[in-house]
């Protein structure tokens, strides 16, 4: 393995352990709202009996949760939500259901071993706490904790599949209403086709063409999640990533993301020959500017962007077959672009009548040393 793709498996090492870490806290931190909530509400009605241990109630309860936020953040949600994307809804459904009921029953096993050695005061292994962990299967409280923890994992997979439609973080903006109404952004685009699509489409025919187009938007898609880069739509073999200014400026965050969708690309080259018999090669442009951003539409709802800078962003990748480079920027983006990822250098291409537009702008590309 060469350095750079250690890189990049790096980054996306680090983008699913970061996730499975607030998976983590945020399952915990549900698990002992729900026993506190629980316990107040009992003691309050006196309901409570002089043998109940807190400590034991508690720290299996602790258990119960971490090893959920565990085995849920890096195994279980990562699987459900690839069975998602690759399966028909119930093909998927079914391995969803099946994958939980296993992951419950190994969960709660593990907490009721624990509560049942403390409370009998023996090892976790003696008959009698055998006994009473397989009891435990038939009471109430492990029905309630089935069906609570099932609503979780539900809500958690619809929050990773809004971001997977509208990108990371504009979850909790749109679960607030925050784009109800217009409101005015900063923004940075990138316009990224595929070069010589239409001959690639007479060449594969339809269905062929399709599932190309299907693999290609896939395997870049860690590429711009990574770079906290919000896809903003897919028109037929184009994709229009945006970033919020702060988040694609960090560590070259935006530029980073061509880089990385090549590497990719590359790194899956003998996967598109063998299937399809050609390597997709792609074309990007850079631009930045203000927006209006707002939800729109009425029987289906989404999020869009409205202002020049879209344009222009088209028109600077329009150009990059005629100037014969793969990535184009606006000069203006460059300058307050600065800070690049390592190893890119950026070079001027001059200046260049865009198409729709009264004068001339810079444009500069980038190269990988």
């Amino acid at each position: 393995m060469d350095f750079k793709l250690s890189r990049y498996n790096s980054r996306q090492l680090w983008f699913y352990t970061k996730r499975a870490f607030w998976i983590l806290i945020s399952w915990v931190f549900i698990s002992n709202t729900l026993f506190f909530y629980e316990y107040f509400t009992l003691k309050s009605e006196g309901i409570l009996s002089s043998a109940f241990d807190f400590e034991s109630s508690f720290t299996a309860n602790l258990i119960v949760g971490v090893s959920a936020g565990l085995i849920g953040g890096l195994f279980t949600i990562n699987l459900m939500e690839q069975w998602l994307r690759r399966h028909v809804f119930w093909k998927a459904l079914l391995y969803i259901v099946g994958t939980y009921i296993v992951g419950a029953l190994l969960i709660s096993t593990i907490g009721a071993l624990y509560f049942n050695s403390q409370n009998l005061g023996v090892p976790f292994y003696h008959p009698d706490v055998l006994v009473a962990t397989q009891i435990f299967f038939s009471t109430w409280l492990f029905l309630k904790n089935f069906i609570v923890w099932l609503f979780i994992v539900i809500v958690t997979l619809i929050v990773l599949i809004v971001n997977d439609k509208y990108g990371p973080g504009v979850f909790p903006d749109y679960l607030m209403g925050r784009y109800f109404h217009p409101k005015h952004e900063r923004r940075i685009f990138m316009f990224a086709d595929i070069k010589n699509a239409t001959g690639i489409a007479e060449t594969l025919g339809e269905e062929k063409y399709f599932n190309f187009l299907k693999d290609f938007f896939r395997h870049i898609a860690p590429a711009i999640v990574q770079t906290r880069g919000d896809v903003y739509q897919y028109v037929g073999d184009e994709v229009v990533v945006s970033w919020k200014m702060k988040q694609g400026l960090k560590r070259g965050n935006a530029i980073q993301c061509y880089f990385s969708m090549q590497r990719i690309i590359k790194r899956k080259s003998y996967k598109y020959l063998k299937k399809y018999g050609i390597v997709p090669e792609f074309k990007v442009g850079y631009h930045f500017g203000p927006v209006m951003v707002g939800e729109i539409g009425a029987i289906k709802r989404d999020i869009a962007f409205s202002g020049d800078v879209l344009n222009t962003t088209a028109r600077i990748q329009s150009i990059c077959n005629e100037l014969d480079v793969k990535i184009l920027a606006s000069k203006e983006f460059a300058n307050i672009a600065y800070k690049l990822p390592k190893g890119v250098t950026k070079q001027d291409m001059g200046k260049e009548q865009l198409r729709g537009k009264a004068e001339e702008i810079g444009l500069v590309t980038y190269k990988k040393g």
